[in-house]
Order: C-alpha cells, then sequence, then structure tokens
C-alpha cells in the first residue's frame, strides 16, 4: 500500500498577480525538493505540454485524470483568474510525506502561508491509502478532501493528527524526531 496526498489552498490574488511573485518562485523549488524526498513515489504532472500557463483547468494529467477543484472552491478557472493552489501526489508511507511537509524549503513555506494565501473554513490536505499499482485521480482527491472535511479523520480520508494505517486502524504518527503529532498518542 502506498499514500496518496492531496493538498488545496486559495491564494489572495490569482497567480498572475504581482504579490505572487516569490510564490510563484518557490514553487518550482518546492517540487523538485519533494521529487528527491526519500518515499516519494510520484506527483501529478501535466502531460503534453501546458496550454496554460497558471490555470490546471483544462490540463491533461494523463492517468491522473482531468483537473478538478473542491466543491467548496468557487473562484476563477483561467490564468487570469485561478487562484487555488492544489497538489496531488504518491508516497510509500506517512512518515515519509510527513517529513517533507514539516521540513525544508517546504516548511519555509508553511511558515510563509499567510502572505499568500486566505484563510478557509476547510481542511488543507487529506491523505489516504491507495494499493500499490493504484494512481489517485484528481477528482478522487477532491472527494477524499472533502470527506475529510465534512466527516473529519476516518480511514477514508485523514490527516496527520488522527491518521490511519492501511488496515483502517488508528495510528500514533509521530513528527519528525520522535514527538507525538498533536492530538495522536
Amino acid at each position: 500500500m502506498r499514500v496518496a496526498f492531496t493538498t488545496f489552498a486559495v491564494l489572495k490574488n490569482p497567480y498572475p498577480h504581482p504579490d505572487n511573485d516569490d510564490f510563484n518562485e518557490l514553487e518550482p523549488l518546492v517540487f523538485g525538493a519533494s521529487g528527491t524526498s526519500a518515499g516519494f513515489v510520484a506527483r501529478a504532472e501535466a502531460v503534453g505540454g501546458a496550454r496554460t500557463r497558471w490555470t490546471n483547468f483544462g490540463r491533461d494529467y494523463g492517468e491522473w485524470g482531468a483537473f478538478h477543484a473542491p466543491a467548496f472552491y468557487t473562484g476563477g478557472r483561467t490564468d487570469e483568474t485561478d487562484a487555488r493552489a492544489s497538489t496531488l501526489s504518491l508516497w510509500t508511507d506517512l512518515e515519509s510525506v510527513q517529513a517533507y511537509a514539516y521540513s525544508g524549503i517546504h516548511l519555509h513555506a508553511l511558515r510563509n502561508r499567510g502572505k499568500w494565501f486566505v484563510r478557509i473554513p476547510h481542511r488543507l490536505y487529506a491523505a489516504w491509502w491507495v494499493a500499490d499499482d493504484a494512481v489517485p485521480t484528481w477528482r478522487e482527491a477532491c472527494e477524499r478532501l472533502e470527506h475529510l472535511d465534512e466527516h473529519g479523520s476516518t480511514p477514508y480520508a485523514f490527516d496527520f493528527r488522527d491518521a490511519f494505517d492501511a488496515d483502517g486502524r488508528s495510528y500514533g504518527l509521530r513528527r519528525p524526531g520522535g514527538q507525538p503529532v498533536a492530538g495522536t498518542a
């Protein structure tokens, strides 16, 4: 089994706005760091060349499926108006994705998120287990994120605080260095 992981946030301004310049410059570094992280398997990437510069809407993601956003996203869907930032990736285990999320360049980005993103009353990430040969789709990622947002952590979709193992049992995930994540054993 592998861990599917999705993130979703809403920018204060659409991508091309000058206030996003440092975020836009940081994004390829963050993606590059994930690609060299222990436990990283793959990330949804557009195939056949991007038809747009900023928006994921309308891009071909091959086996990851057509791009979708959660139902709670009501923002723009063009290069000039898209204000959502989202990812979809596969990892060998929960510890690996958590270690990446809370270290290095990604931790730097997390600490500065208030500069770029609005606070939304929705979950910003979700994790779930998939078979070794499965590739999650964007549509599935949205369903899992929406489920977590509506029902809280369950084996179907969960966060680091209330994680589950591949057999659906509550899992006391620990932060890198051995400290329990708040809310876990």
